[in-house]
């Protein structure tokens, strides 16, 4: 039966069906289940499907451990992540599972554009509250899945994991603060700084993209040879400085990142530092 026949939308392989499944495979995490018990249509959309090229298990492997999961931290088993910040959890316990009117905007039932699901995602504060595993509940399901749908838009373009490179950039303008969900989505579709289903981080201090068309000019690095948990050393090899770091507080997140080998945690610490209420001691306490 298709997805037509059945009354819901299709996935599809071809594109950007793939792209478009990219961003809704996660989404039984949002609601803490399991994959194997997941739901496999929420708010009339498709949901829950493989993710063609490898490119949901290369982003695992950017992020966590692999192999058999091991519990990191004691009697952690919520699905809310942690907050590399302040080490408490991020969400309200009323927010975790998320409620399906919060799955919603991230879904978007009759959406079937790519770069629209790339905007909800990249502006998202629901997908910010959960973790990629429970095991591991540093990560960030949000920038798990941003990274997901850059490696498969760039697989699909021709490029190996070898080809691919991490851009960072001042962005001349980041995320609108108080513009609403749909302002804040509006506002990424019209970014310069915004690449469709590449950039995997856009805040008001730094912006950065996976792409196999990498520029000849600033903060560039190359992936390596292969998925790793390599974010760190990732950084350390920038061809530029993209941070501010005259800016005492900037030299301590540049620091940190040269720390941090788990992308989506990196990436989510950036987040949580720049733009969110979490960050404030860190902004404040070493002067902005």
């Amino acid at each position: 039966m298709t997805g037509s026949e059945s009354g819901l939308e299709p996935g599809g392989d071809g594109e950007p069906g793939a792209l478009v499944a990219a961003f809704r495979h996660d989404v039984h995490k949002l609601r803490g289940k399991q994959h194997a018990s997941a739901d496999q249509e929420v708010c009339g959309v498709r949901v829950n499907q493989s993710v063609p090229c490898g490119a949901d298990g290369d982003a695992a492997v950017l992020s966590r451990p692999s192999g058999e999961p091991e519990e990191t931290v004691a009697n952690h088993v919520s699905p809310a992540r942690l907050s590399l910040v302040t080490g408490a959890t991020v969400a309200d316990p009323v927010d975790v599972p998320a409620s399906v009117a919060a799955v919603r905007g991230l879904v978007r039932p009759g959406c079937s554009d790519p770069a629209r699901l790339h905007a909800e995602w990249l502006t998202s504060d629901v997908a910010a509250r959960f973790n990629e595993s429970v095991y591991v509940p540093y990560t960030s399901l949000k920038f798990h899945v941003l990274l997901v749908a850059a490696l498969l838009d760039n697989y699909r373009s021709g490029y190996a994991f070898e080809d691919l490179c991490l851009v960072a950039e001042c962005p001349a303008r980041g995320p609108p603060t108080g513009d609403g969900d749909d302002g804040r989505v509006a506002a990424a579709l019209d970014a310069e700084v915004v690449v469709p289903c590449r950039t995997v981080l856009w805040t008001s201090e730094l912006a950065v993209r996976v792409t196999g068309d990498a520029p000849s000019t600033g903060a560039v690095a190359s992936l390596g040879a292969g998925p790793a948990r390599s974010f760190a050393d990732t950084w350390s090899r920038l061809s530029a400085q993209p941070l501010d770091v005259e800016r005492k507080w900037l030299r301590v997140v540049d620091a940190q990142l040269r720390r941090i080998r788990s992308f989506s945690t990196a990436l989510q610490y950036v987040e949580d530092v720049v733009e969110r209420d979490v960050g404030a001691a860190v902004r404040g306490g070493v002067g902005r």
